[in-house]
């Protein structure tokens, strides 16, 4: 990526710097300690390039259970991310893990707004903000800053880790609790025309969602981003290779017009002990889309959906980032992933899953 001819504004970075290991193998200590790491060694790959951050539900001990005031990881990381982030967002990260901050670019009329969230306070497996309403206030403060962004005019990006939706390797199951997934929908339905572009990460797969209004109007383009580790479990049996990505987006009103893929074939490494990191692939192209708006996205998903659908067999290997072409991915395993892309809230992902016939 650093030797890309690509001139890159700036860099999402969306957690998860600790190793996937049992409880008892870390501890706080270690946690930040590999953080700090991972911050620094990015500062020395790229010493002038802004990152926007945002922790993952690994970035805590034990694990998950990330809290709803501050503590002493968040005082830690929010030392580590001084050199990326203004007063104001610091002060906002101890708090309770997020942020807010502009971004102001010399290329274009208007700033961004990146909105970094701490999905993880809405992870199932976090014992800490069960039956919490509004955990460390984050949708009071996010409401208020989309708000706000809305009467500026300004365009915003929102960041984390966990993501809104329906994961799409697992029937009927949100990324995180149903109520909370339930509000983020909404809210983000209320502010699409603010929110240019949505990134998050945690599943370790390449994946799209497209959000859509009460009257099934696309409104909203999000990604999950492939990691740069690979991960398989009692759900996901294949595994991934690792996988990095550059956006390009619109000067004039940031809206996301393509993304090159790139990765590592493991087994060639491995082979021939050397990484040899290549473009996997280049979304319109591969989708024959104009852009990575969601009115395209949109499109792209129905043509995913169709039966016996080729490109659906593309989608799926880049999902794993062709980590097994000869995977296949067909009748309860696509409807996952079909439903998974188009509906974001129970209702209209009920509905779905109630038509499974018409994926097949």
């Amino acid at each position: 990526m650093n030797d890309s001819k690509e001139q890159v504004s700036f860099m999402i970075w969306t957690g998860d710097s600790p190793p996937h290991v049992p409880i008892k193998e870390l501890s706080t200590k270690l946690v930040i300690s590999i953080i700090g790491n991972l911050s620094s060694t990015i500062r020395n790959f790229f010493p002038d390039l802004q990152v926007f951050p945002a922790l993952g539900n690994h970035d805590y001990w034990p694990q998950d259970q990330l809290p709803v005031t501050t503590s002493e990881v968040y005082n830690a990381v929010a030392d580590f991310w001084k050199p990326w982030l203004s007063d104001e967002a610091i002060s906002t990260f101890r708090k309770g893990g997020f942020y807010t901050q502009l971004f102001e670019s010399s290329n274009s009329h208007q700033p961004l707004r990146i909105i970094s969230l701490n999905t993880n306070l809405y992870y199932s497996p976090n014992k800490v903000t069960v039956n919490i309403t509004d955990p460390a206030n984050q949708f009071a403060w996010l409401e208020e800053i989309l708000e706000t962004s809305s009467q500026k005019q300004e365009k915003v990006y929102i960041i984390g880790h966990v993501p809104v939706g329906y994961l799409p390797y697992a029937r009927n199951t949100t990324a995180i609790r149903e109520y909370y997934n339930e509000r983020l929908v909404k809210i983000f339905r209320k502010y699409s025309s603010v929110i240019a572009g949505q990134f998050f990460g945690h599943t370790h797969r390449d994946s799209i969602m497209v959000l859509l209004d009460e009257e099934e109007k696309p409104v909203n383009s999000l990604f999950v981003a492939p990691a740069v580790t690979p991960v398989k479990s009692v759900l996901q049996t294949e595994s991934n290779n690792p996988g990095v990505r550059l956006y390009q987006y619109d000067l004039f009103d940031y809206s996301l017009l393509d993304l090159w893929q790139f990765y590592l074939d493991l087994r060639d490494a491995n082979k021939k002990n050397e990484s040899n990191w290549k473009l996997e692939y280049i979304l319109t192209k591969t989708y024959g889309i104009e852009d990575l708006k969601p009115e395209s996205l949109y499109e792209m998903a129905k043509q995913l959906s169709m039966p016996h659908s080729t490109l659906f067999e593309q989608y799926y290997s880049n999902y794993i980032v062709s980590y097994n072409k000869t995977i296949l991915c067909e009748e309860g395993c696509k409807t996952c992933q079909i439903c998974a892309i188009q509906y974001l809230d129970s209702s209209s992902y009920t509905d779905c899953i109630n038509q499974e016939a018409m994926w097949r």
